[in-house]
């Protein structure tokens, strides 16, 4: 039972690395930070990451029966692509710029896409028959959590952390991915 929490929040950690890495170079940009354009897209970037991966989850649930025979397998693909493109992302050394979150229509779309992984872990929990719910919470409360403390701590940590932080969450994300399809063949 620990070791699925540890796995979770590990997940957690990996998938809200993009979010705290836009919430990174807000902080170094310094570009209008206000408490509560920082409140308000942590709590987008945190409620986007619980409900994206509740959407996959049931999106899995309703294909689980076509492919039950190699779901690990899937699952596995899923982990994988996404941990390498976040890997990869983090690894390439063009600079990124941060987005203006105080707009609306920017923060929505920024929440949407960096919890585009998360939607894909959600119907990677629904094929090795995980629970959704409490990870989907516990996800949403790591990024929120992971986000105020980008936006605070972006200009001391420095533009490196943004590459890193990228680096680190899909190498975490493969490991978890290499783990599930052992876990299955074995």
């Amino acid at each position: 039972m620990i070791e699925g929490w540890i796995a979770t929040v590990l997940i957690a950690l990996s998938l809200s690395m993009d979010a705290t890495a836009v919430a990174v170079a807000a902080g170094i940009s310094g570009k209008n930070l206000k408490r509560a354009y920082i409140l308000r897209a942590s709590f987008a970037f945190g409620f986007f990451q619980f409900a994206m991966p509740c959407i996959g989850w049931f999106l899995g649930e309703s294909l689980a029966s076509y492919i039950a025979a190699y779901d690990h397998w899937v699952a596995f693909g899923l982990l994988f692509a996404i941990g390498a493109k976040m890997a990869l992302d983090g690894a390439r050394n063009k600079e990124q710029s941060a987005a203006d979150i105080s707009n609306l229509k920017t923060l929505l779309a920024v929440a949407t896409a960096t919890s585009i992984d998360a939607l894909a872990v959600g119907v990677s929990l629904s094929m090795i028959g995980g629970g959704i719910l409490s990870a989907a919470i516990i996800f949403g409360v790591i990024t929120f959590g992971l986000s105020l403390a980008g936006f605070e701590f972006g200009k001391a940590l420095g533009a490196r952390f943004e590459r890193s932080a990228l680096i680190i969450g899909g190498l975490v994300l493969i490991a978890i991915g290499v783990k599930t399809l052992f876990d299955h063949m074995s």
